[in-house]
């Protein structure tokens, strides 16, 4: 998969690859990272590229012509091109997401800064928009690398074990059940002895009952959601 990153900031973005799961993920040419910065396209002879918000308010705005312009260029470079803007308001990220967006050849996601972006460019690029949580960040970059990590991981090869991604949280609209490394006793506290006991059917079944356990009581919307479907 190619991932896009449209953003005034790149050097942001660049770090979160230089390590681990994503670095050899580049490495095995699994996926492939690009960036584009709008500022490179504007035709503001000072290099500007926001302005104030028409009708007031506090802050700048990203303007509509370097955005319009670099957005453009990806999409007549790929017609694969899939774009994703991160907002607020847009609809809240889910590992369901995660799993198909993985199917795709090409994603960009468009960062915005300052006060936000002009709607028109969401309004004529937009294939979707997500939020990642009820809460206002400085820019679109982190929202845009946490979703990048959340769908490349589900990308055959990325994961050296791919039978974890079978076991991780909401993949079954349940949380993890515990899990536990040596040492078994540690400041006096045991890991769970039936882990133990070498029945790989009864271990499965005692942990889908943890599983439940936990997502019962840490998040109870996810499991009114997995008791409806038994």
């Amino acid at each position: 998969m190619k991932w896009t990153f449209v953003t005034l900031f790149p050097q942001i973005i660049e770090g979160y690859f230089s390590d681990s799961i994503l670095r050899r993920a580049i490495d095995d040419e699994l996926i492939f990272v690009e960036y584009v910065n709008p500022r490179e396209f504007t035709k503001d002879k000072h290099n500007k590229v926001d302005e104030p918000m028409i009708g007031g308010g506090a802050g700048m705005l990203m303007t509509p012509q370097p955005l319009d312009d670099a957005i453009e260029k990806v999409k007549r470079e790929s017609k694969e091109a899939y774009v994703i803007f991160l907002s607020p308001a847009g609809k809240p990220f889910r590992q369901n997401d995660a799993k198909r967006l993985a199917k795709k050849e090409h994603i960009v996601l468009v960062s915005g800064r300052y006060e936000g972006i002009d709607e028109r460019v969401i309004e004529m690029h937009a294939d979707e928009i997500f939020s990642i949580g009820d809460f206002v960040l400085t820019g679109g970059e982190l929202p845009s690398m946490v979703i990048c990590d959340a769908v490349s991981r589900n990308i055959h090869g990325v994961l050296g074990n791919e039978d974890s991604l079978e076991e991780e949280s909401f993949n079954s609209d349940l949380l993890e059940a515990p899990s536990f490394s040596k040492p078994f006793t540690y400041k006096g506290l045991d890991a769970i002895s039936e882990f133990l006991k070498g029945n790989h059917s009864k271990i499965a079944d005692f942990k889908n009952r943890m599983a439940l356990s936990k997502t019962k009581y840490f998040r109870p919307d996810l499991y009114a959601k997995a008791k409806a479907k038994l």
